[in-house]
């Protein structure tokens, strides 16, 4: 089973993404913000991060950059999951490192078949 790694402050999208993608047969972890995040890393590494950009503290944007920046999560294709839809917000995710861009409201067709695609292309 897949791991996929959810990390949004907001409960609603995070059990929305959740149910989706747990019913599609992936083991789902969820953080409500990047602190929650780099716990869960520590002890279990995801294939796959779906990050929103607008959190309390440090944003998605921040740790999209951390994450990489470090040797050990480079690797980790990171789906960017936002409610900002303008092109140089969107640019600057894929300039960071994320391989794909998903904006909300999630359509779940979407959601599904971008993540599908990203797993099996690592």
């Amino acid at each position: 089973m897949k791991k996929i790694l959810i990390v949004d402050d907001s409960s609603t999208n995070v059990v929305l993404l959740e149910a989706i993608l747990n019913s599609r047969g992936y083991d789902i972890q969820t953080a409500y913000n990047v602190d929650e995040a780099q716990k869960m890393m520590a002890k279990d590494r995801p294939e796959l991060i779906l990050l929103d950009l607008l959190m309390p503290k440090v944003s998605g944007y921040q740790f999209l950059d951390l994450l990489k920046k470090n040797d050990e999560t480079c690797d980790i294709p990171v789906i960017i999951v936002s409610a900002v839809t303008d092109t140089p917000n969107i640019q600057k995710t894929f300039d960071l490192g994320a391989v794909d861009y998903i904006e909300k409201p999630v359509d779940i067709k979407v959601l599904v078949k971008k993540v599908e695609k990203t797993l099996n292309l690592n």
